[in-house]
């Protein structure tokens, strides 16, 4: 392996807060880059006092997304704090940030002033909406689930449509702002300029809806809600077992062949109904009965382990504290340890060859790295 991190010697100036932009430079911070977090003097980042649960220094909300930073409190409606504002965009090489659109450019800290500032910087702005017509909308994870559809295809299908149990739009904009900030600086490396990246929430989630969002644009229907059931595959839904639930996921003839045998009912492979995949579609709840009719004779221990020795795809349905069990099972290393007072953390999940990630250091108290980064931007040389 190599002594380096992917990102080493790049600095970005984090002017976001929540969740979207939090997690894009954590994820910045995990390779290697030195991120300095501005937040709003006395006050913070908002999620410092999202709680409970709460940890020994702040909120478990918090410490999700802001391992690896140094914090420094700015008032940036200061005149000297703005100068301060200012040296770390001459300073950086990525500049994050979800205000309003136009409110940071009253400040002087928009793309077009930042460009001026530092042409190399690449800027990313994270909006609800986008910048255009979109602009004056709040954008909350939760208000895009809604609208977005996602809710719309979540849930029973004689239920509420129901959000996911995450803010999982954040997280994906979140994703999606660090494959546009790397983007910008492989294409810097070859121009010596930077650029604006912009990323929305709304973009981020019809992004990921794959197949449902094709679905739609195929047809003109909009897809419902099936619950824990596959528009276009079955088996591959939630089945029940005599004391629990296993998820269970067929996705080709072969493997409903071998799920038939292992249960011992090889005639149903056979069977004009289910002997193909449009067909198990189609008489879905006639496959489910057969199955179920067997799985509910044993536990879910029992048949996932004689699925798993068949090598249908196949697992019970558990909480998160049992997959991480799982995880470290399968040797995955899922959680890394940010320092004293402060809980482990679900690691960075990419794995490399030849370079190392960063080893964290805990999310940072409020103001914690005040001289520090003011003792840095006086020194005035650009790192990169």
């Amino acid at each position: 392996m190599t002594e380096t991190t992917p990102l080493s010697g790049v600095v970005v100036a984090d002017f976001s807060r929540v969740l979207a932009g939090p997690l894009a430079t954590t994820t910045l911070a995990d390779l290697g880059a030195d991120v300095i977090k501005v937040e709003r003097k006395g006050v913070g980042d908002d999620t410092r006092r999202w709680g409970p649960p709460w940890t020994e220094t702040s909120s478990s909300y918090f410490e999700s997304a802001n391992r690896g930073k140094r914090s420094i409190e700015l008032d940036l409606a200061d005149p000297d704090d703005r100068e301060l504002a200012y040296d770390l965009v001459r300073r950086a090489d990525v500049l994050v940030e979800n205000f309003r659109t136009g409110s940071l450019d009253r400040l002087g800290l928009g793309y077009d002033d930042a460009a001026r500032l530092n042409p190399s910087l690449v800027y990313c702005s994270i909006t609800g909406f986008g910048s255009g017509a979109g602009a004056d909308l709040s954008g909350y994870d939760f208000v895009v689930q809604a609208l977005g559809g996602l809710m719309s295809i979540t849930g029973d299908a004689d239920g509420e449509p129901t959000k996911v149990g995450v803010a999982l739009v954040d997280v994906l904009t979140g994703k999606d702002a660090v494959i546009g900030i790397l983007a910008a600086l492989a294409e810097r490396e070859r121009s010596g300029l930077g650029q604006r990246v912009e990323v929305n929430l709304l973009s981020s989630l019809l992004g990921s809806l794959a197949n449902q969002a094709s679905a739609y644009l195929a047809t003109g229907e909009a897809p419902g809600r099936m619950g824990n059931r596959h528009p276009s595959i079955a088996p591959y839904e939630t089945l029940h077992c005599r004391d629990g639930i296993l998820a269970v996921a067929c996705g080709n003839d072969g493997q409903f062949r071998r799920l038939a045998k292992a249960l011992g009912i090889d005639a149903l492979a056979d069977d004009e109904r289910f002997a193909t995949n449009p067909a198990r579609v189609a008489n879905r709840t006639a496959m489910v009965e057969a199955l179920e009719s067997v799985l509910r004779t044993g536990d879910t221990a029992h048949w996932q382990a004689v699925l798993n020795d068949a090598d249908i795809p196949v697992g019970e349905v558990g909480d998160i504290g049992s997959a991480i069990e799982r995880a470290r099972e399968l040797g995955l290393d899922p959680t890394v340890e940010v320092g004293p007072d402060h809980p482990p953390q679900v690691r960075h999940a990419p794995t490399y060859s030849r370079s190392t990630v960063g080893i964290p250091t805990p999310p940072p108290t409020l103001g914690q790295h005040n001289d520090e980064v003011r003792r840095f931007l006086a020194a005035g040389t650009r790192s990169t």
